[in-house]
Formats: structure tokens, sequence, C-alpha cells
């Protein structure tokens, strides 16, 4: 009995009981193909779009396993693809009837406190680390949604609550212990394989699969101010204008996130204004409770506060904080761009468009990032566009695929008229699975890419690891 798998060229090999067989004699993780009982689960990830079916799924125990199942696809040519969280919105992580290789069982944070860093395993969530780090008081600069993982957050640049203060996630790495297409497993670091190490930090999955981080960390917590407040949607307006001038002056231990979307049916929201439009603003102030309090009572008496949860709490439960708003299972369809400000015409469009919402789930985010980016020189690693001081991202989301057109035709007439007020550059783990080579760009900038593509042949030459945004024209 054979099975059939995809190769890089599009075709198919048929794959013997006998070779199979041997390849699971060196592997000590779960093997799963169609038949078998985590398949599904296994496959299926966070965005419900995203229905592929992978020839076998290769769960991997550690590093050793990572190398073997390379060497396996190296050897007989198989589309592979790479699973960390199953966070990305384009789906990276599952390929159509290929390999994939699943770490989401590779989990393990070692922290020390002494040197203030920490390795964490490529399977990691935030939450693992998080959960860890802040045993100590320390936290490594990451997202806002716990469930997100490490890998693909970190080799794709990273931004989170500390990036003002800290930069992106890919600047405060010290390591990577990294399997790369000739099966072969080495460190990336600024001391050893430095070009590696250089396209690792925001280069995507191109160039190798990451078993392990090492990050620095910075004293934060445990305890922060943080929460958020909310207005009426009839008042988001004046609201934005607000925070497009409150965050001009705010330091860089606060971060604010302004979000317009339909109030959704919790409970610290008063239930009249379920179902309704709102606006509102997250806030993590990562210093002295003390200056957060300060900082924050200009935003906390602003207008007409319909809610306000702002309050001290554990920072691990600030980077959970979000999860709500974006389960496994949900249809999310993004577009995003970075801004070099929060214009006037763009927040009259961000309000029209959030006038006509389609769905309650849906969102129009501006997540303030300016400060120590802007400190480094764009090609100080490929995760440039440093003269941004916003992210934008408009984020559909519904539950039923009959509601597909809809729903992405409003994220992209928002993205239409928001266009004017980017600074052309996006980030690259917001590109959906239909923006290609021009979106690419505009996350890299051309010098950076060309970089990367030229270090592509020379880790890659025969394009291994392709399923995802590819560095290639």
């Amino acid at each position: 009995m054979s099975l059939s798998l995809r190769t890089t060229d599009g075709g198919e090999v048929q794959v013997s009981s006998e070779v199979l067989q041997q390849f699971k004699a060196g592997f000590r993780g779960p093997v799963l193909g169609s038949d078998s009982a985590d398949y599904d689960t296994t496959r299926n990830i966070w965005n419900a779009m995203i229905d592929r079916r992978p020839g076998l799924i290769l769960r991997c125990t550690g590093t050793a396993d990572v190398q073997h199942a390379v060497r396996f696809a190296k050897q007989h040519r198989f589309l592979l693809s790479v699973r960390g969280g199953g966070h990305n919105i384009a789906g990276l992580a599952v390929c159509d009837g290929g390999l994939m290789i699943d770490l989401s069982v590779m989990r393990g944070v070692s922290v020390d406190v002494k040197g203030r860093t920490a390795r964490a395993q490529g399977g990691c969530t935030l939450g693992d680390v998080d959960r860890e780090t802040q045993v100590h008081g320390l936290a490594a600069v990451l997202g806002f949604v716990s469930a997100t993982g490490i890998g693909g957050l970190t080799v794709g640049g990273g931004f989170g609550y500390l990036t003002r203060r800290f930069g992106y996630t890919c600047d405060n790495l010290m390591s990577m212990e990294v399997v790369s297409a000739d099966g072969q497993v080495q460190r990336a670091a600024a001391d050893e394989n430095p070009e590696l190490f250089w396209a690792l930090r925001g280069g995507g999955g191109n160039f190798g699969i990451v078993t392990s981080f090492e990050y620095k960390l910075h004293p934060v917590g445990p305890e922060i101010l943080g929460g958020a407040v909310v207005w009426r949607g009839e008042d988001a307006a004046e609201v934005l204008d607000f925070y497009r001038r409150f965050t001009a002056t705010t330091p860089r231990e606060t971060t604010c996130v302004a979000l317009l979307r339909i109030a959704p049916p919790a409970p610290w929201l008063p239930a009249e204004l379920h179902n309704k439009p709102i606006v509102a603003v997250f806030v993590c102030h990562s210093g002295a409770i003390e200056d957060g309090e300060k900082t924050l009572a200009p935003l906390r008496s602003f207008g007409k506060p319909v809610a306000d949860i702002i309050t001290r709490r554990p920072y691990a439960q600030m980077q959970s904080l979000l999860d709500a708003t974006q389960p496994k299972g949900r249809r999310y369809y993004w577009k995003s761009n970075y801004l070099a400000e929060i214009h006037p015409n763009a927040i009259a469009a961000a309000v029209e468009h959030a006038a006509h919402i389609p769905s309650p789930h849906s969102s129009i985010a501006f997540f303030q990032l300016k400060g120590a980016l802007g400190e480094l020189p764009t090609d100080h690693c490929p995760a440039g566009n440093r003269d941004t001081a916003f992210v934008l991202n408009i984020a559909s989301s519904w539950d039923n695929a009959a509601d597909d057109t809809a729903n992405q035709r409003w994220a992209r007439d928002c993205f239409a008229a928001m266009a004017p007020f980017s600074t052309g550059g996006t980030y690259i783990n917001f590109l959906n699975e239909e923006e290609g080579r021009e979106r690419i760009e505009a996350a890299y900038g051309r010098a950076n890419l060309e970089r990367l593509a030229a270090l592509k042949q020379r880790y890659d030459p025969e394009n291994l690891f392709r399923h995802t945004k590819s560095v290639l024209g």
C-alpha cells in the first residue's frame, strides 16, 4: 500500500509503505494520515477560511524530529509547510497534499533570570512564554493575543504592547536554533551565521525552521496598568481625534490601541450597548503604576465614557485581554497598512466604514507603535518600515461561508479608502492569502527584499521552504 504526496513542482509521488516505515523508525512523534483520529484537529487552524488537507502531518517532539522531517521532505522533494501556532491570517501553516511539519507540541520555555533571557521552543505560544517569564517579573517583546505562536510572529518581525519601548520582537532576539534546507542544525546569532540571523529576523519562513528562540527579557510587571475605555459609536470621530492628539504625547511605557466595532455582549459593557457601535481604546502602561495613572487620566475623562476597565492587573492577563475577539474557527480576512500619523481625513474614512460593518465580530484598529523602532536603521533586519507610527488593521471576521463576499468586500473597500494615508508600508504577518509580490515588497522595502532573495539562493537554493510569503520574484 502506498501514499500519494504532492511535490514541490506541483506533481505527485507515490510513497511506499516501506519508505514510510523507514521514516517512522527515526521519528519519535505521531505521524498522522487523513484517517488518523487527530488529523482534522491538527490540520484545522485559527482561520476557518483555510481548509487544506496535508498528505501527512508530522508532529515533532524536538529538534531531532524536525531535522529528520526536513531531510525526508528534501530527499523526496515533498511540498512542505510548517505549523507553530497556526495563527497566520494566510494559513501558511497548512499545505494541500504535502507534508505539514507540526511544532505545536514543542512548547518548553527556560528562563535565565540573571542573564535576563529566555529560550523557547518553536511551538510555543505567547501565553507559554509570558507564563514562565512573568514568574520572575520579566517579559519578552511579543504580540497581544496569547494563542499566537511565537515562531511566525518572530520571524515575521512581531509587535505588541512593549514595542514602543523595545522595538520589534525580532529586535530582541539573541539567537536561534534553526534546521536549514540542507537538514543541518545551525545556530544563528550576531556572532555565528550572521547573514542567516539577519534574514530570520523578519524574513518569514523562507530560510528554515526555527526550533528555539532566545529572547532578551525586560523588567515588566508582574502588574501593569491596563484595560480599556469605551464610548458610544456616535462619539467615534471625536474620540479618534482625541486619540490622535493624545498618542502624540504619551511616554513609551504607554501603548494605546483604538478600535471601532460592534459591542460584544461582554459583562463589563452596559447591556443597552450590546450589538451597537462603539469606539474603544485599549491601553497598556508597563512603567510605574503611579505614572500611568497620571498619563491616562486625560483619556479616562474625555467625553462621556460608557465603560472603563483600566486597572492594575497582571501583565499576562493584559496579554490575553483581546483573546475573546479572535477565537479559533471563525472566518478571517484582513487588510493592513502602516501609518505615519492618523490624518483627520483617515478618521472620517474609518468612521464612515465602521458605520457599515457587516459582522458584529469585525473591527478597524489603530495600534500605536512609534518609539524604539525608529532608533534602528532600515536595514537592521528585514522587518523594516521603521518610520511607522501606527498599524492600521481592518479585521473582518464572521461565522458563515455564505457571508464571505460581503465581509471581504467591506474590508477591501475600507482599505481602499484608507490607502491614501499609508506610508506605503505594511506588516508581513498581516498579509492575507491573495496578497503577493507588490505587498511583500511593501513589507520589506526593495533593498531588504533584494538582499533576502540573494540569501534565499544561498540557504535554500531548491526553494524547499516555499509555502510562505516568498522573497523570490
